[in-house]
């Protein structure tokens, strides 16, 4: 088995993908660091102060004014009344829901990838690590060999694991080296808040805890890397069915992007909290956020997303084992 794995690695690494990937990463770091950098000092010259109580202050008067629009949707207007609460309880507790620092943008550059950026990089190493091989024609010579298929499939699965964790800590290392030049490397010891649960009477702080932000980051890391698997996972079992790796990215694609559309829109579509896609922003329970239809939680979105990943992974060994190879 290890040396299938390893077979498989050096086949990865031939492909550059892993160095393209990286080379994505770090220059849309580069652009979320500048824009980041520019909104900060937009703040400042605008209430020219660079004290964030001040600036807290000033979003909370601006998310009030918001909440007074008759132009916003009910649906708008719960989420600013959330967001209103969380921002005003950083005030009354005297701690800075946005210390500036690295740590604080690698927090945030994962937040904001976990749903869309992150699983198309993902997709873009699964889809292609069995259809490739029909479409190169080399799944013949793979299969003489005298070793088992799903001991074959099993190497190419270990491999995307191992590809997905990699791809992981590229985004965590290049967020934090790059965004450090500009904001400093201090601030893992930053309090944040995390256990907000958003309920039908809005937002209840009974559970609300005090963490270091590097015990925060962990858990975030562990949040992106599980919804990284998930769709990793899933893009393998389209490269098993489909033997068109254009195709099989083309479908994962279009699932990816409805997903962010959807999150929009299924307030009322409770059905809809049963698809992968509804699911994937994990993070967004860590920080309070509203949940895209009621009645989510942690729980039953990770639930959701590890039955579609047994059934992925199930359907991937059964159809790699038994279809016939022409």
């Amino acid at each position: 088995m290890n040396k299938l794995v390893q077979n498989e690695m050096m086949k990865l690494i031939a492909k550059k993908r892993l160095v393209v990937i990286a080379l994505i990463i770090g220059v849309l770091v580069v652009l979320f660091t500048y824009a980041q950098y520019k909104q900060v000092q937009t703040q400042r010259e605008k209430l020219g102060t660079s004290d964030w109580r001040t600036i807290l202050q000033q979003q909370i008067v601006d998310t009030t004014n918001r909440l007074s629009s008759s132009r916003i949707s009910d649906e708008w207007k719960k989420q600013l009344q959330i967001s209103l609460q969380q921002q005003q309880y950083y005030l009354d507790h005297d701690i800075n829901p946005a210390e500036p620092g690295a740590p604080t943008f690698m927090r945030i550059f994962l937040e904001n990838s976990i749903d869309l950026f992150i699983p198309l990089m993902v997709m873009v190493i699964a889809s292609d690590l069995v259809s490739s091989e029909h479409s190169l024609g080399t799944v013949k010579l793979l299969l003489t060999r005298p070793v088992r298929r799903w001991q074959v499939l099993l190497s190419k699965y270990i491999t995307l694991c191992l590809a997905v964790s990699l791809i992981i800590a590229i985004a965590g290392f290049l967020s934090y080296a790059i965004s450090g030049f500009v904001f400093g490397y201090k601030g893992f010891g930053t309090p944040i808040l995390t256990g907000f649960n958003v309920t039908d009477e809005g937002l209840n702080t009974s559970d609300v805890k005090l963490l270091s932000l590097w015990k925060f980051l962990l858990m975030d890391f562990g949040l992106v890397w599980f919804v990284a698997i998930v769709v990793g996972t899933l893009s393998f079992m389209l490269s098993v069915l489909i033997r068109s790796t254009a195709a099989g990215m083309g479908v994962m694609l279009a699932a990816l992007i409805s997903g962010a559309i959807l999150n929009n829109m299924v307030s009322s579509w409770e059905s809809a909290k049963y698809f992968f896609m509804v699911n994937l922003r994990l993070t967004d329970y860590m920080k309070g956020n509203a949940p895209p239809i009621e009645g989510m939680n942690l729980s039953f979105s990770m639930s959701v997303l590890l039955v579609w990943w047994a059934a992925a992974l199930f359907v991937s060994f059964i159809v790699f084992t038994k279809k016939d190879v022409y």
